[in-house]
């Protein structure tokens, strides 16, 4: 009776049963170190420590600050590391980090004061500098080489070389050309595309006489497209020869656009068609009306969706970055031409690149040669 009292008064109801084990206190993390997390836009604090022993269940995260402590993180026992993304940029914390085991609580002690603050320069993209800097010394290079009067060599592109053909037949038939610079808007790089090949088209047109018809789907568009080419008429010394409904603003509609310059094909019967910049489900419409109507037909999109229609029903098509060589490949201008020939050279050194790497990639598995891992990581290539 007096033992059971004993341990009444100890708080005890019963004594422990015997063999059961007895939980020692965690004990507090150490090396606990807080700091701004680097190569980053700022509003982000880095936490990290290292476990005392195995008995912690969970870790807390505690941040200090004008608006006094706060937990913020509840980590897994594995995880000894935490990234602080609701802290202010130039406002000073201390951080504690806490062992958690059962009702056991041990804390760290506080970490000196810290801030974030966003870096100007991300050092883990210096790869991407140095593309950048070889990319633009070698589009310079290729533009000088063609101001100076070099020859830079383009391949042949059938459908462009076709263009003056097509051109001169319309003048010689008595007919005219219908030019369609796709449906989209003047965002669309496939558009701002067409309208540099209008230009040099309109030039040709200008210098045989022919007549040329722009049907335009977008306000914007029709606007430039009409400055474009009466520009041309001016460069090409036949101002006068410019007429202005030979560019005109139809619809904003897909279809009722579609079904505008099929009717226009049908009426005018003109000798060539150009189909170029964006196009939808009307590709097919517009191309087949125009096969029907015996027009020479050159075309070009980037959508891979609409390309076997054009080359179906058109007698050439310019596919993907043919579409953007054009108007390099027509004008010759060396501001055009350099920078086509300093983008083909990029692409051939990043090809290399990747060759190489993934050759390194293969031998870096060989122990002996490891230090083939180090060049990968600078590239990023693994």
């Amino acid at each position: 009776m007096i033992p059971l009292l004993i341990l009444l008064l100890a708080g005890q109801t019963a004594p422990p049963e015997s063999g059961a084990a007895v939980l020692a206190a965690p004990a507090p993390p150490n090396a606990v170190r807080a700091f701004d997390t680097p190569n980053d836009a700022g509003k982000s604090i880095a936490i990290t420590w290292s476990a005392a022993d195995t008995l912690a269940r969970a870790w807390l995260v505690e941040r200090t600050g004008p608006e006094g402590p706060v937990i913020v993180a509840t980590n897994k026992p594995g995880e000894t590391s935490y990234l602080d993304e609701e802290a202010k940029d130039r406002v000073r914390y201390t951080y504690r980090v806490a062992a958690v085991a059962d009702k056991d609580t041990a804390w760290s002690s506080p970490t000196t004061q810290v801030s974030s603050a966003p870096q100007l320069f991300n050092t883990n993209r210096v790869n991407i500098l140095i593309a950048m800097v070889v990319f633009f010394a070698l589009v310079v290079y290729f533009i000088e080489t063609a101001k100076r009067g070099r020859s830079l060599f383009v391949r042949r592109i059938a459908g462009l070389d076709a263009v003056e053909e097509a051109v001169g037949r319309a003048t010689e038939m008595g007919r005219p050309i219908v030019y369609v610079p796709g449906l989209g808007s003047v965002a669309d790089i496939a558009t701002i595309a067409s309208l540099n090949i209008l230009g040099e088209v309109a030039k040709k047109t200008a210098q045989y006489d022919s007549a040329l018809l722009v049907p335009n789907r977008d306000p914007i568009v029709y606007t430039v497209a009409r400055e474009m080419v009466k520009e041309s008429y001016t460069k090409a010394g036949r101002p006068d020869a410019f007429r202005n409904d030979s560019v005109f603003f139809v619809t904003d509609q897909q279809f009722a656009y579609a079904a505008a310059v099929d009717g226009l094909m049908v009426r005018e019967k003109p000798a060539t068609n150009f189909f170029l910049g964006m196009f939808w489900a009307e590709s097919l419409i517009l191309a087949e009306t125009g096969a029907q109507t015996g027009a020479i037909q050159i075309a070009g999109t980037d959508s891979v969706f609409q390309l076997p229609f054009f080359i179906t029903a058109c007698d050439y098509t310019l596919i993907g970055e043919e579409l953007y060589a054009a108007s390099a490949y027509l004008s010759r201008e060396p501001l055009l031409l350099g920078s086509l020939k300093g983008q083909d050279y990029g692409k051939m050194i990043i090809l290399a690149i990747v060759v190489i790497g993934s050759v390194l990639l293969l031998v870096s598995k060989t122990p002996s040669l490891a230090f083939f891992g180090r060049i990968l990581d600078f590239f990023n290539v693994s």
